[in-house]
């Protein structure tokens, strides 16, 4: 049902979002081959996502938006990656950085969302760039790689480097594209729709409202929290990024099992012409790749549930949790992509044609369980560091 906001919007309701996304896996999947081809969304994917409302899961109500349960964006945005996972990748970055956003104050919100539909990419890598305090505002320079989701985006946010004092080093700076230049440097084995272009930005003038500190993407209060106070904003947005992520790499991982059971199910060996699904290997494979799937999914709904839990009590996770929160995500990316190498390996020598819905999976997979968040190494070793008694040692988190 939908509601009318304190700006007259209308906000949407999260449970309708999730369904009007799961309704478009089939033709999601219908586009993936165009999104690879044309390596960006397809425009009719971004009208049925934009009319089905995904992008807006976390934007603040008062703009329209869901202010939904962070459990929400696992569902859609795994249901996104059921149908393509270039798609659900630019989606991640859409849904996300409204969520940062929300955190920007509240004059800077107005800029970007004078039109709520609006669509928000960014890159969280301040050695990129660098801003210049001036008067009123900052000067940005720099160029940032692997900017996903920038050619569908209308506004993108990038992290930099200040000259100002250690406190307020690190910024995070929000331009219209139109400011930017995209250069086209995204030509990939995998995930060749995600638009993971390089961003260049040359000496822009960005206003001091459409800018934010580090800090207050870690929790506590933010510009943004002056306006936007539902339990969502209580949330360090930047700890359970990870968490999206992941959830569109379970969406990968969902649409290999249902591919691959399409096939097996009626697939008759060439030599000895019995039934693929008749081989215990294959069995066994299958079992275990469903299992995996299926922890990574309840995995990523338990970090939902205990950050929730904690922002609904006004309170912020410590070092431990939130150490878990991007440890337990890259956790369940592990898993999910530890399914699509088991059925890889199921496939044999029909999987590797170029045109089967299959090898996509599997490069798709491939690429997206290199972003920094799925690295086990990285983030397992954090959340080991902290339970072992050591600080947590990442100020991001």
């Amino acid at each position: 049902m939908d509601t009318t906001s304190q700006t007259g919007h209308c906000a949407l309701d999260a449970a309708e979002v999730v369904a009007r996304t799961e309704a478009l896996i089939p033709a999601l999947r219908e586009r993936a081959a165009a999104v690879d081809e044309q390596r960006a969304m397809v425009p009719a994917s971004v009208v049925d996502l934009k009319a089905a409302g995904t992008a807006r899961l976390f934007q603040p109500s008062r703009f329209g938006g869901c202010e939904a349960g962070l459990h929400h964006g696992v569902e859609a945005l795994s249901a996104v990656g059921r149908g393509c996972g270039s798609t659900a990748w630019c989606m991640v970055q859409h849904v996300t950085h409204n969520f940062m956003l929300s955190h920007w104050p509240d004059r800077g919100q107005h800029d970007v969302w004078a039109d709520p539909m609006r669509l928000v990419s960014g890159i969280f890598i301040p050695a990129c760039g660098k801003g210049r305090r001036v008067d009123g505002g900052y000067v940005l320079s720099g160029r940032w790689p692997l900017v996903s989701g920038v050619d569908t985006s209308d506004w993108v946010l990038f992290a930099a480097f200040t000259d100002e004092e250690a406190g307020e080093s690190h910024r995070y700076f929000a331009l219209p594209r139109t400011e930017v230049e995209i250069v086209d440097t995204w030509h990939s084995i995998g995930l060749k729709g995600s638009a993971s272009n390089d961003v260049v930005v040359r000496d822009v003038y960005v206003p001091g409202h459409r800018t934010l500190s580090l800090r207050h993407l870690k929790g506590g209060r933010s510009p943004g929290n002056a306006v936007n106070t539902g339990v969502l904003y209580r949330t360090p947005s930047y700890c359970i990024f990870g968490v999206y992520i992941s959830a569109a790499v379970l969406g990968i991982a969902e649409a290999g099992l249902e591919l691959y059971l399409a096939g097996a199910r009626r697939r008759v060996a060439l030599v000895s012409r019995q039934k693929v699904g008749g081989y215990p290997m294959q069995q066994v494979k299958v079992a275990e790749a469903s299992a995996s799937i299926a922890a990574a999914r309840q995995l990523l709904l338990a970090i939902c549930e205990e950050a929730g839990a904690i922002a609904a009590r006004a309170g912020l996770p410590d070092d431990e949790q939130r150490a878990k929160f991007r440890a337990h995500a890259a956790f369940a990316g592990r898993l999910a992509a530890r399914a699509v190498d088991l059925l890889w390996d199921a496939g044999a020598s029909s999987s590797v044609y170029s045109d089967n819905p299959m090898s996509r999976i599997f490069r798709d997979m491939s690429v997206a369980s290199r972003h920094f968040t799925q690295n086990w190494d990285v983030n397992g070793s954090t959340h080991g560091r902290v339970l072992m008694g050591y600080e947590l040692g990442d100020p991001t988190l």
